[in-house]
């Protein structure tokens, strides 16, 4: 039974991080119909963390309500940082690219964000380099071979692979999201719109760097996962309702009716917004920033299989050979970790038995502090 359980805890990240990626991609196909609709994106934007903040907060006074008079201002500027970073600034940014530039070209910059995480987790000290250990090397090898994978997937195409054909499209081809945009991305522009583009999408891979390095701070600072998902929530609800209104003049985007912008809205808050950023919040508080960082390009295997299911895109070759670098290199990372962990185990001392000492004493108390630490995760079935 206590293996079972072993086992059981080990896959848990991976199988969170995963689930994360999945989401990612209902987001992409609910972004899509509803600017296939006309909607404008930083108003779907403001509604999804608005969504959230309504799905969250409840669930934060039902487990946690007895956990709020910890929050401080330190608590409420990492959740500022965090609802900026990760949230509002961050999805504006990404989106602007995507405008500037092309959706290949704004897809291939956020898959740099894993090496971004491991260079700035590496500068805040809180991952080591450690290049002359294998679990270093692994880590370093893993995650640039992920990053290879995501620049193959995006940029090479190769011969047309049809695994099925389910002649399935969702998106009416006569109508292009965005309005004046092509299936692909957007109309051509100037160069010196593509160099803002460009600019804008390494901004981008920044700013979700810091949120996942933010994160982590606000896991050891303010350990209650619901509560500190409905902060960010609440914050990033307040900041894109901001430049939303600032940005957008048509008052006549903000109607939702029984209709694909509701569906949209409804899904990218809470399914998007208010699930994904527990979960992302869940696998940093347990394996840090670089950990939920690396399975970001597996996003681009789930989007590339949903839009063939659903949307009538075809796979090719490179997307084959890009996802299996993918996995490989995620493979290699979740190694190094793991052999990371195990020279960490087998470096702390074991107390004999003959002697009651406090070293005993300390280990017993550092048991107890992990059952607390599980203890504030209430079942995530209840989300």
């Amino acid at each position: 039974m206590g293996r079972m359980e072993n086992i059981i805890h080990e896959i848990k990240p991976p199988l969170l991080m995963v689930l994360v990626q999945a989401i990612f991609a209902g987001i992409n196909v609910m972004y899509k119909l509803a600017a296939n609709d006309g909607m404008s994106l930083r108003i779907i934007i403001a509604y999804r963390f608005l969504f959230a903040t309504i799905c969250i907060v409840p669930l934060a006074l039902i487990f946690e309500r007895k956990n709020f008079g910890k929050i401080n201002r330190t608590v409420l500027l990492l959740a500022f940082l965090c609802g900026l970073l990760g949230g509002s600034l961050g999805q504006n940014l990404y989106l602007q690219c995507l405008v500037l530039t092309s959706t290949t070209f704004a897809t291939a910059m956020i898959n740099l964000v894993p090496a971004v995480t491991y260079i700035l987790s590496i500068c805040f000290k809180m991952e080591k380099l450690a290049i002359g250990t294998v679990a270093g090397k692994l880590k370093m090898l893993g995650t640039l071979i992920g990053i290879a994978g995501a620049m193959v997937f995006t940029f090479y195409k190769g011969v047309e692979i049809n695994p099925w054909s389910t002649n399935i499209n969702i998106i009416h081809p006569h109508q292009q999201p965005g309005g004046g945009h092509t299936a692909s991305g957007v109309t051509p522009h100037g160069t010196s719109k593509f160099i803002l583009g460009a600019f804008l999408g390494i901004l981008c891979c920044i700013s979700v760097s810091l949120w996942l390095i933010t994160q982590a701070k606000m896991s050891v600072q303010f350990p209650y996962l619901y509560t500190s998902t409905a902060l960010m929530c609440i914050m990033g609800s307040i900041q894109g309702s901001i430049i939303a209104f600032c940005t957008e003049k048509d008052w006549s985007q903000w109607k939702l009716g029984w209709n694909v912008r509701l569906l949209a809205v409804a899904f990218t808050g809470i399914v998007g917004s208010a699930l994904l950023v527990f979960l992302v919040t869940w696998g940093v508080h347990l394996k840090g920033p670089l950990y939920a960082s690396i399975f970001n390009p597996l996003g681009l295997v789930f989007v590339a299989i949903v839009g063939s299911l659903i949307l009538n895109e075809k796979l090719h070759l490179g997307s084959i050979i890009g996802g299996i670098l993918i996995v490989s290199g995620i493979y290699l990372v979740l190694w190094g970790k793991a052999k990371e962990m195990k020279q960490k185990t087998q470096l702390v001392p074991t107390p004999t038995t003959e002697k009651k000492s406090d070293e005993e004493i300390l280990e017993d108390q550092n048991e107890n502090k992990g059952r607390e630490d599980q203890a504030v995760l209430p079942q995530i079935a209840v989300v």
